[in-house]
């Protein structure tokens, strides 16, 4: 329960720290942990570094976005692996990309009015453990012959099978209205939106090359857990194995189309790779975060949500909710200082930074006028998922964590942070600095 009663009006949201394990390609460092694994692993460092007690926590809120079967109550499973008290309740969210985003936003209406002090979120993914299914007629016949009692009946179940019913069925990262792919809709999108193949290449170089350059200046350090991975403990992962400090407009202009492959833009080098990884964030009311003695990285200042038609552009969402966002936080996107946007796709930063700046998008979404120009050299400035990384369930608590630490670094005051993610579903916060 919150140790704080409950008042009338709303209280501030502050957050006090965030950390992330590395974001790795998938198959490669963490392709023997589970999701589980590296939510545990995160949360245990977060609570440490935090120099917190456990005790303090009331609730554990977090997110995964292809779910792992055996584990389906992904919050409460971290809650008991990570070792932390039993009596913490926690209960499990996801919003697709934006999946760590929403875990945040539910718990500070929780603590904004007072329903709790202390609360820990984040969201975690391992595309190197995604599950695989069966066919329909194949789990059916494997449900028949758990029941049977007799071998001559188990083996009675498999014989109308026929053998496309054997094949496995890999997840398809793809809207179930509409049938395409996330690459798919980005490459339609770039077309429709006149997005050239080099802007799309321009805004992932500039991904990479802002990103190696953080690593390289210690930025990631405070941000960044190692995670010594078993079962032999003998590879040390310590940073992100997705940034490329050799890569070049060169380089990337060479790769091929991956969606259309006669007259597509969208490839492996301005898209975000599937990725592992896991990140969390450590929230309280303002007051008690001075009671314990904690300086926040920066406060919740105002958060929204919006929704689009998958099959019309998917991943415009932010372009909805960030207007939203920012008429709740009382403020333009001219007062904003700087903007942190998740890069599924090139092609899909692009649109959203052209539809905020569009009379054509205003009149088409109703508004009296365009919500304003995104200054690029205010963008995503230690880079984004491109060249990051996106583990779906956590690149939201990234993003935050990211964009505070963005703030302090540049003497900034606003951020303001996008997602876009499956279903048209886009999210946006505005953050202020502590």
């Amino acid at each position: 329960m919150a140790r704080e009663k409950q008042r009338h009006g709303h209280r501030r949201v502050a957050i006090v720290r965030g950390l992330r394990t590395p974001f790795v390609k998938a198959g490669t460092d963490f392709a023997k942990l589970t999701a589980l694994d590296l939510g545990r692993m995160v949360v245990q460092e977060l609570v440490q570094r935090a120099d917190i007690d456990p005790q303090e926590i009331d609730q554990v809120v977090f997110g995964q976005v292809i779910p792992t079967l055996t584990a389906p109550s992904i919050a409460r499973e971290v809650v008991l692996a990570a070792g932390l008290p039993r009596k913490i309740e926690a209960f499990t969210v996801a919003r697709a990309c934006a999946t760590s985003i929403q875990a945040m936003t539910t718990a500070a209406n929780a603590i904004s009015v007072g329903e709790a002090d202390v609360v820990l979120v984040g969201g975690t993914e391992s595309m190197s453990d995604a599950p695989i299914f069966t066919s329909r007629p194949l789990a059916q016949a494997l449900v028949a012959a758990s029941k049977a009692r007799s071998l001559p009946e188990k083996l009675k179940a498999f014989q109308t099978l026929k053998p496309r019913d054997l094949v496995p069925v890999p997840p398809a990262i793809a809207e179930y209205s509409t049938g395409l792919t996330m690459g798919e809709s980005a490459e339609k999108m770039a077309k429709e939106n006149g997005i050239s193949r080099q802007e799309q290449d321009t805004i992932a170089f500039t991904s990479h090359q802002n990103a190696a350059r953080a690593w390289k200046e210690g930025f990631f350090d405070a941000q960044v857990m190692h995670v010594v991975v078993p079962p032999k403990y003998e590879k040390v992962s310590q940073k992100d194995n997705i940034v490329r400090e050799d890569t070049s407009l060169e380089a990337l202009s060479q790769l091929r189309p991956v969606f259309d492959r006669k007259y597509g833009s969208v490839t492996a080098g301005n898209a975000s790779p599937l990725t592992d990884g896991a990140a969390a964030l450590l929230l309280m009311s303002e007051e008690k975060a001075k009671a314990l003695g904690l300086e926040p990285l920066g406060y919740l200042r105002a958060h929204a949500y919006a929704a689009t038609d998958p099959g019309d552009q998917l991943l415009q969402g932010p372009a909805y909710a960030a207007p939203i966002a920012l008429e709740r936080a009382g403020m333009k996107l001219s007062d904003i200082d700087l903007v942190e946007m998740h890069e599924a796709f090139a092609a899909q930063v692009a649109s959203n930074i052209q539809a905020l700046a569009s009379k054509e998008f205003a009149r088409k979404a109703g508004w009296s006028a365009p919500v304003g120009e995104v200054d690029r050299t205010r963008l995503n400035l230690s880079g984004g998922s491109i060249s990051i990384g996106h583990p779906f369930g956590a690149t939201g608590a990234r993003i935050v964590t990211q964009a505070l630490h963005e703030l302090k670094r540049q003497n900034k005051n606003t951020v303001l942070c996008t997602v876009c993610a499956a279903g048209g579903l886009g999210a946006a916060v505005v953050l202020e600095r502590a």
